[in-house]
């Protein structure tokens, strides 16, 4: 059989993954390490040190979070069985978001803080912006894909893994494991087994990358003795350990971020007042008038769900109820000028709660930016392409009744 040209090159050797490929991509995807890696630890922080984000009386809350995810999501009859543990749910995210922010800002871990992202913004995919529209609009599906690179290249550039690595080779007495790009043409040049235009000690194989000795630094694989595997898994072992420990100091350090988070949540929540939690008393279909015994005096109830007194909303605040009609967050503020207005606190865009912002005299979705006019309901600002519902609000013998 005559033996293959030398420069025939075979089609699976053309799309075959180069070796060592993941190295040559660590400097180029350093700046999504880092940008994923920060924006995940301040969301982390953020959840843990907003007062509001563990309180139910609160519209943009974990649980006001869950309630409208159980209405948009399509995992929403699972969720629905799991409300009762928003909480435990909320912290796991948040917690979560700061160790993988950690992880991969340091670059410990890398592949695993990335394999995290991915299950975690999966997850938020599915219950929090599955119908964002357009669907490039919903930051979730967009973070999916950006921890994909990371999950398949990590690299050691700038990382606590590189470190680990040279730091346990050098031990051993064996070189630094980094790998140098060169260009083929220059192997081929140093090669000592590059013939006439083959491989010498790939006999009769033209000389390609796939597969080739000189680059797995051996021209024989059973030429790799017992000395080799053994100082092989001692910096193994070594690397396990500096790991570990590194690991140990980093998990300390999560946990100092996040106690100082919450404590900067609680000296913040003591000196800002949350949003007020109405509560439903009656429900009438028609106005109907009262009158007392002595016919002294005549109260008219207007139609609607009595939500309580109007003067638990104080100018420029907020609170919060209940849609009896849908399970739907309800919204009702105070204006500047003296109004009371009320929503449907669910976004459009997403299916998340809003909530009212008295500083910014705005109400925002706490998962994608949208902003809305509090006296209307439209749109300031996007990704969201229609405005609030809004519901007729009427204040009558000092309280509040809405139509739904």
């Amino acid at each position: 059989m005559a033996a293959p040209s030398p420069t025939h090159t075979p089609v699976a050797d053309l799309v075959r993954r180069p070796a060592r490929a993941s190295a040559l991509s660590e400097w180029a995807l350093l700046p999504l390490r880092l940008f994923l890696g920060v924006t995940f630890l301040y969301a982390g922080i953020q959840k843990l040190s907003n007062p509001h984000f563990f309180d139910a009386s609160s519209s943009s809350s974990i649980q006001a979070q869950f309630a409208g995810s159980v209405a948009t999501s399509p995992l929403g009859s699972l969720l629905h069985h799991l409300q009762g543990g928003a909480v435990a749910f909320g912290a796991i995210i948040a917690l979560s978001e700061v160790a993988i922010g950690l992880g991969t800002l340091v670059g410990l871990l890398s592949r695993t803080a990335a394999l995290g992202g991915v299950v975690l913004s999966s997850t938020l995919f599915l219950t929090v912006s599955f119908h964002s529209t357009p669907y490039f609009t919903g930051a979730d599906i967009v973070f999916f894909f950006a921890w994909m690179p990371l999950v398949i290249a990590p690299g050691g550039r700038l990382s606590l893994d590189g470190w680990i690595a040279r730091r346990a080779h050098e031990e051993a007495g064996e070189g630094d494991p980094s790998v140098v790009p060169v260009t083929f043409a220059t192997v081929r040049t140093v090669c000592g087994a590059y013939q006439d235009g083959h491989c010498s000690a790939r006999t009769d194989h033209a000389c390609i990358p796939g597969g080739c000795p000189f680059l797995e630094g051996t021209l024989n694989p059973a030429a790799r003795n017992s000395e080799t595997i053994e100082t092989a898994e001692r910096v193994s072992r070594r690397a396990v350990m500096l790991t570990a420990t590194s690991a140990g100091i980093a998990t300390g350090a999560g946990v100092v971020i996040a106690g100082a988070a919450v404590g900067a949540g609680r000296v913040s929540s003591s000196k800002t007042t949350g949003t007020t939690q109405l509560t439903e008393v009656t429900t009438t279909t028609s106005p109907h008038t009262t009158t007392t015994m002595a016919g002294e005096t005549t109260t008219t109830v207007p139609p609607g769900v009595n939500l309580g007194p109007a003067s638990a909303v104080a100018v420029n605040s907020s609170a919060s109820f209940t849609l009896s009609t849908n399970g739907d967050p309800g919204l009702v503020i105070h204006t500047t000028d003296g109004k009371f207005v009320a929503y449907d606190a669910t976004c459009p865009h997403a299916g998340c709660p809003v909530g009212y912002q008295p500083s910014m005299d705005l109400i925002v979705c706490g998962c994608h930016g949208s902003q809305f006019q509090p006296s209307t309901g439209e749109v300031v600002q996007g990704p969201a392409q229609s405005g609030l519902t809004a519901l007729t609000i009427t204040e009558a013998n000092g309280n509040l009744y809405v139509q739904e």
